[in-house]
Formats: structure tokens, sequence, C-alpha cells
């Protein structure tokens, strides 16, 4: 099978030689603590260590949904130990100096209220001609000759809103504005729409993929009546006109807890789930048994586990089991892999989640991947 037969022929819980051999990727600070323990220096982002790894590829449609232009990055304040800066979205931080990730103090957001999102929206302006490359006809022909699955990004229509107005900035503008809530909602759907009509009209898509980080281990920012007012109807404009280009898997990726709003993305047509965070309280077992085949699902694999020994790692990958046999699930790190776990144990989670589900390895896994590891002293 090819990579694109085999994972959508897995998330419609068809036959399959092997499921997809994916992963999310990792936190920028775990390559510099994994070339200490046997990753080679070269592979040091998210941008190489997919082809290193073997993991499956995906193949997608250069459409921009950013704001356009971001605003310009400046560092504004800087002691020793931080900096305060403005970035691309226009939002004043704090963040350390010394690059680790962590979450930012943010001290100012450009979005509050109905003048300054006039002023702001005027970054989303859907006929940009920068929202597509010069080179288009060339990515059409390359897009619809891929043996990868093809996927569209579809923006976001509650996760953005998030990011430019901050948690609490956003969650009383719900309560204080509503009306403006829904107003920013119904521009950022038809901006979408707009932006994705000529992808829609020139590509063979198989998949849209949205990002909505509006939950947290207590579950979503607005509750599920507000969710199924302001946002499914609007998912459903959204993946109506992405099912026009042959694309029927649409997949969320949310962190946190997203229990309580996943009937209203299926009723918005957004069928897939993704990352599924497991320590955040999102249940892959849960959704298997009260879904079934209506939803497909993405990660899983609590990222905790793999950082608490090998012993561990057995009983995850073992206990996803029944959710792999049942189908329409493709299972890895339910997040970006963090520094705590050990390089020598993300390799044998590797070779174990592969050994349990028949994934192949990869060709030239020993040589490419093994042996610097068992160079540098890794017990594998």
């Amino acid at each position: 099978m090819t990579h694109r037969e085999r994972w959508l022929a897995a998330l419609h819980f068809e036959p399959v030689d092997h499921i997809p051999d994916e992963e999310f990727g990792f936190w920028d600070e775990t390559f510099p603590t994994w070339h200490e323990q046997g990753l080679p220096e070269e592979i040091n982002s998210n941008s190489n260590c997919d082809p290193f790894f073997g993991f499956a590829p995906r193949a997608g449609v250069p459409v921009s949904l950013g704001l356009i232009p971001a605003f310009e990055y400046q560092v504004l304040e800087e002691t020793a130990e931080h900096r305060i800066i403005r970035d691309g979205d226009g939002v004043k931080k704090m963040v350390p100096k010394d690059g680790h990730d962590t979450i930012p103090r943010y001290l100012e957001w450009p979005l509050s209220d109905r003048a300054s999102w006039d002023e702001f929206r005027q970054r989303l302006d859907p006929h940009d001609p920068q929202r597509y490359p010069d080179a288009w006809d060339e990515q059409v022909e390359r897009l619809n000759a891929s043996d990868a699955p093809v996927v569209v990004g579809c923006g976001s229509l509650f996760g953005w809103l998030r990011d430019w107005a901050g948690f609490e900035g956003i969650s009383i503008m719900a309560m204080d504005d509503p009306v403006l809530v829904e107003d920013m909602i119904e521009y950022l759907c038809w901006f979408i729409c707009e932006t994705l009509q000529r992808a829609v009209r020139d590509v063979r898509i198989d998949a849209g993929a949205f990002w909505e980080d509006m939950c947290f281990n207590h579950g979503c920012i607005i509750s599920p009546k507000l969710f199924r007012q302001w946002l499914t109807p609007r998912y459903k404009r959204i993946t109506d006109l992405v099912r026009q280009a042959g694309a029927d898997i649409f997949y969320v990726d949310c962190d946190g807890n997203i229990m309580d709003v996943v009937e209203h993305w299926l009723a918005g047509g957004v069928n897939a789930m993704f990352p599924v965070e497991v320590a955040a309280g999102s249940d892959p077992h849960a959704i298997c048994k009260r879904f079934g085949k209506d939803v497909k699902m993405l990660g899983g694999v609590n990222k905790r586990q793999l950082a608490a020994g090998r012993d561990a790692i057995v009983r995850e990958v073992d206990g996803l089991a029944y959710v792999v046999e049942e189908g329409g699930f493709i299972p890895h790190c339910d997040h970006r892999c963090p520094p705590d776990v050990p390089y020598e144990d993300y390799l044998f989670y590797l070779t174990y989640k592969r050994e349990k589900f028949g994934i192949p390895q990869p060709e030239g896994w020993k040589e490419r991947v093994l042996a610097p590891a068992r160079a540098a002293g890794a017990d594998i």
C-alpha cells in the first residue's frame, strides 16, 4: 500500500497491511538533551526528525491562513534572564533568554474590543496574493500525484481568538460582548472558506486539519451550548466546502480535555480527534466506546508514561491494543515528546509499538538510528 492508501484505509476502519507509523514531534529542548544521549547532532528540529526516525509522510497544501502582514517582531526590553517581546501575533510577552520551552508570561494582547478587532482583521484578507505560492500550478501537479495523504489547513474558529485576546480576555468577552465574539467567529469562517476556494478547486484533498487549543484539564473554555451555537454550524460550512475536493476526514488539533465537545465537533463534520491528550483527561477508550466508527483518532499515547520507564511504556502501548483493533486509530504520543523521556527509552517505545502493532521497521533503522545510539551507550 502507498502511504496515502494506508492512511485513508486505517482511518476509514478498513483493512491495512499495517497501521501508519506516525508520531507528533518533539519539544525544542528535547533535541539538545538527546544529542547528549546518542541522537546525531544534525537531527535538531521537527523539520528533519521524521525522515530520520522513518515516520510516514504527509503532503500539506501550501495555503497561508496566517496574519498578512504579521506584526513586526520586536524586543521591547531585555534583562540577563528574560526578554520582553512583541511577537508576530502582536502579543507582548516575557520569554526566557535561554530558549527553554515554557509558557511565556503574557503581558498585553492585541485584541480587546470591537475597535481593535476592526483593525486586527485587516490582516485577514482572504484575497491577499501572498496566501498562495507563485508556483501554484507546480504545487498542484505535485500534490495531485502524491502517494502521501494530502492535508489542507482549515484554520481555527476559537483557538486563534484565544491567542489574540488571551484566555481571560476571550472568556470575559464571551460574557460581556457575545455578539462581538460571534461576529469574529463568523468572519473567521468566511475568511477560511474564501481563502480555501482555490485549493478546493485545484487540488485532490484527502483531509482537512483544524487547530483549536481551546480545552484545558477541566474541559472547554466555553460551554457545550455556546460551542454548538457559535462553532458547530461554521465548522459545517468549512467541512462542506473542503469535501468538494474529495476530503472526508477532518481532524482537530486540540490539547486538554475534549470529552464534552467531541459530539459538537462531529455535528460540524469534524470527525477525527488529535492528539487525544490522556494526561489532561481525554480518553481514547471512552471515545471509542461512546462514538464507535463515527470518530477517528490520532495520538492517545500518554507522554508521561514514556518518561516512567520501560515497564510503563509496555503497559501504555498494550493498553491501547483494544482501540487499535477497533480501527480508525493511529496511536502516537499525545503531544510533542518532552526532554524528560530518555532517548534510549523513546527508541524502545518506537521499537515496541512497531512490534506490537505489526509495523515494519523503517529501511535503514538499525544503521541510521540504533547504531549511533548504541555507540553512545544506549541500552537498546
